[in-house]
């Protein structure tokens, strides 16, 4: 018996891919429908596949991370235009120059958690931002300097963006639809932190206070760097005085300022179990 021998009978799929692409080329074997469907770009991007493209994208970065043995993560949301403070004399306005101390700070507690992470082999607590640059970047490179893995979910923007260099490869995925990117950054999610940033980190961060406050997801830490800002940009107490939100989600999250401080939260946080 053969030793690759597989869990099935039939011949696998690359098998055939390859088999097609040795068949005589004739009429016949150039007309789209004679194509593979699983192989046949044009068919996958039609219209009718959205469901299955969908479920491919869920799917695919599940399987990657099983086989890396990726069990639980902490989650880096912030903002792309937040630069280094080597490099803050770039920034577009003084205040975003003044943010860029929370780089360092997202490097920094990224290096710290990726520290711990390597103590169980990299499988826990593994850092995942969206790959992109500024706080993102932070995150990865973090994670990198402390000779771990880090995780990148990147996605196609009308403007070019390649994922930092500080992801590992075999851990950077691409998307298409956000809602399936957005699920990627939750479904292991031991706790979130919320560095100071735009309209996509104010979507990320709302949609998982909101998972947590209906019920649909369970609480985790809930960190927002930078009381300054948070609460400038958000009033907070004036939802709670309206009634649109509850007093009591205001402790669905809490304030911090440095990686110390966040780590601390994130140790000290309760148990929704007790």
């Amino acid at each position: 018996m053969k030793d690759d021998v597989r869990s099935h009978p039939f011949r696998d799929s690359q098998q055939d891919v390859e088999a097609a692409d040795r068949i005589p080329d004739t009429p016949q074997t150039r007309a789209p429908a004679y194509r593979l469907a699983f192989n046949d770009h044009d068919f996958m991007c039609r219209e009718e596949l959205r469901p299955v493209r969908l479920q491919l994208e869920l799917l695919k970065p599940q399987l990657v991370m099983d086989e890396r043995g990726v069990e639980s993560t902490i989650v880096l949301f912030g903002g792309a235009r937040i630069p280094e403070p080597a490099k803050k004399d770039t920034a577009r306005t003084e205040t975003m120059a003044a943010l860029s101390v929370y780089y360092d700070e997202a490097r920094r507690f990224a290096r710290l958690m990726t520290e711990r992470s390597m103590a169980s082999y990299g499988r826990e607590n593994v850092i995942v931002t969206g790959g992109g640059p500024g706080v993102m970047e932070a995150g990865n490179r973090g994670a990198h300097e402390a000779g771990g893995q880090s995780i990148g979910l990147n996605i196609v923007l009308p403007h070019e963006q390649a994922p930092n260099e500080y992801v590992t490869p075999d851990l950077c995925f691409n998307f298409h639809y956000f809602a399936i990117r957005k699920m990627h950054f939750l479904m292991r999610a031991r706790a979130i932190c919320v560095f100071p940033g735009g309209f996509g980190t104010m979507d990320e961060m709302f949609e998982s206070l909101t998972l947590i406050q209906t019920g649909r997801m369970r609480s985790v830490p809930f960190l927002l760097f930078g009381r300054a800002f948070w609460e400038k940009v958000v009033n907070w107490q004036a939802l709670a005085e309206a009634g649109t939100i509850s007093p009591d989600d205001l402790k669905l999250f809490t304030y911090v300022e440095t990686a110390e401080e966040a780590i601390a939260a994130i140790d000290g946080w309760p148990d929704p179990g007790c």
